[in-house]
């Protein structure tokens, strides 16, 4: 359900149609008071006063919602030109500001419906108290929208931004896999899968695996099924999803359809359930900045220093009011994701493209050490593999010796034992 409700927020015209129903629902739904008895005590509301309100909503909100449009498009472009395209989704998921679009276009719609139903004597006199009860709310509504979205809309598709959104969206991601590192299956061993492999028939990224779907099946093939590409990995024709192995050898009645169905395929990677493209989204926003065009090393830095939180999140233990996910499907085997590629999803690219920049590098070497600090089995292996690779781009970069110098006196953390 969260994976579709967010591909339902990556929709312009989703809640903007909503809000148009809703207008016009709001506009007939107000003649039902004229049946009541409440035509006794609201008071007589003149039919210009309530026209003259709604030809202000109607001349005005066409012209906000236009340049709202405007605006929004202007801050996708920079989203995607400043930062990197695989930032769009997140930008265009913008609350605010597709509550704001929808807030305009819904009242210009309700204007126009309620300016037609008035000219046709609607309504009695109850309907229209009503009517222009909610034109003030509608009023009220615009004004504090359009408020709040102006100082949104100053800030949407800047990259400090739009850097925040990729680290909600991944530590999300991430939060995710440290209390369901398996998926709900059960881990996969360490050995190389066994059975009959399931290639897909599409070509894209795996988006998500419903693990439940493969239990299901599973279960009602007296089968074991180990998947081997998790969301995030590139499927093609030839590409295995996963391996199948017979709880009685025998292949024939397997349907090798049902078990592709569970992984869904699509042309471009989602950041719900793939922890990894979060740190490829971020690491591209690095090295456009360290790019010769853009030269922001500030930008760099800024990343590796979300890239520390991020990786302090994985690492963190599982407190007690976090509920670690067991296993739940125990015919369905799932690898979990590896730290090391992480590391490199992370940490390669902004190590190569600024490791002409000392500033840049001697951060990163400062990063590694607070990451090899953290109580973790595997991080600080990483951690020390990866600052002696980023010293070697940054001694075969650098020209003045003290700038290597400095790299190699921060480098010297993964020499120290303990």
């Amino acid at each position: 359900m969260r994976f579709f409700l967010n591909r339902i927020k990556e929709r312009l015209w989703i809640r903007p149609l909503a809000m148009c129903l809703l207008s016009t629902a709001s506009v007939f739904l107000a003649r039902l008071v004229d049946v009541t008895e409440i035509s006794q005590i609201v008071p007589l509301i003149t039919l210009s006063s309530i026209e003259t309100l709604l030809n202000i909503i109607a001349s005005s909100m066409l012209v906000i919602a236009t340049f709202a449009v405007g605006s929004m498009v202007s801050a996708y472009a920079s989203a995607s030109s400043t930062a990197t395209p695989r930032s769009f989704s997140l930008v265009i998921a913008d609350d605010v500001s597709q509550n704001a679009l929808s807030t305009f276009i819904g009242s210009f719609i309700f204007s126009i419906v309620a300016l037609i139903a008035l000219q046709n004597s609607y309504y009695d006199k109850a309907g229209r108290f009503v009517l222009f009860a909610l034109t003030l709310l509608i009023f009220a509504i615009v004004i504090i929208t359009f408020v709040s979205w102006v100082d949104r809309i100053a800030r949407l598709g800047r990259v400090n931004g739009t850097i925040d959104k990729v680290e909600v969206a991944t530590a999300a991601a991430l939060q995710r896999r440290r209390l369901t590192p398996t998926l709900h299956g059960v881990p996969a061993g360490t050995h190389v899968p066994g059975g009959r492999p399931v290639y897909g028939s599409l070509i894209g990224y795996v988006q998500r695996v419903d693990i439940n779907a493969l239990q299901k099946y599973a279960d009602n093939a007296a089968i074991r099924i180990t998947v081997a590409a998790l969301p995030g990995t590139f499927a093609a024709p030839g590409r295995v999803l996963a391996y199948v192995t017979a709880d009685l050898g025998d292949f024939t009645d397997i349907d090798i359809g049902q078990i592709e169905k569970a992984f869904l395929i699509g042309g471009e990677r989602k950041f719900d359930e793939d922890p990894r493209f979060g740190f490829i989204t971020l690491s591209e926003i690095g090295s456009r900045a360290l790019s010769p065009a853009v030269n922001d090393p500030g930008t760099a830095i800024d990343i590796i220093g979300t890239l520390i939180r991020l990786f302090a999140l994985w690492s963190a233990p599982i407190k007690d009011n976090e509920n670690l996910r067991i296993a739940e499907c125990d015919r369905v085997e799932v690898p979990e994701i590896c730290l090391r590629d992480m590391f490199d999803d992370a940490f390669t690219g902004i190590a190569r493209d600024g490791a002409g920049a000392v500033e840049v590098m001697a951060r990163l070497q400062k990063a590694f050490e607070s990451l090899a600090s953290i109580e973790h089995p595997v991080m600080r292996d990483v951690a020390i593999c990866h600052s002696r690779l980023a010293l070697a781009r940054a001694e075969s970069t650098l020209k003045i010796p003290e700038d290597i110098a400095v790299v190699r006196r921060l480098a010297k953390f993964g020499n120290k034992t303990g």
